[in-house]
């Protein structure tokens, strides 16, 4: 079997997005919380609420809950979905507010760990820019 066939019907493909980033926010720059802007390293997780009504999510937001089963940063997550760094970043609040998502703290040893901000600047260097070409990973 490929390595695309242990992926369950409900994963995200990692496509990117036709639509313009400020329709995805409907022009937003913040999400729909009363807390602060979620920092791009900052880990999320779906909680079970939200992977309950996953079926009934659409579109992007079923897309991040989906690829939210383990916790991973906001950039990572952009970089997977193909899609905008604060399109992600605006939709991770939204679907935090809503109890779908949590916020992750790991543990104070992972947090001194080494592969964890190279994995954050990995995936910073994946999230594909305004014109859809990916930045350079040099």
């Amino acid at each position: 079997m490929g390595e695309g066939s242990a992926r369950g019907p409900s994963e995200p493909v990692g496509r990117a997005s036709a639509i313009r980033p400020f329709l995805l926010t409907a022009g937003r720059v913040a999400g729909g919380g009363t807390g602060p802007p979620l920092p791009v390293e900052t880990q999320v997780v779906a909680t079970t609420s939200g992977l309950a009504v996953l079926r009934s999510l659409a579109f992007e937001h079923h897309d991040i809950v989906a690829a939210c089963r383990h916790p991973q940063s906001v950039a990572e997550l952009a970089a997977r979905l193909r899609l905008h760094l604060n399109v992600v970043r605006v939709l991770a609040e939204d679907l935090c507010a809503a109890g779908h998502l949590a916020v992750h703290v790991p543990d104070a040893r992972a947090t001194q760990d080494i592969s964890v901000l190279r994995r954050v600047i990995d995936g910073l260097r994946a999230v594909p820019d305004s014109r859809g070409t990916l930045r350079d990973s040099g």
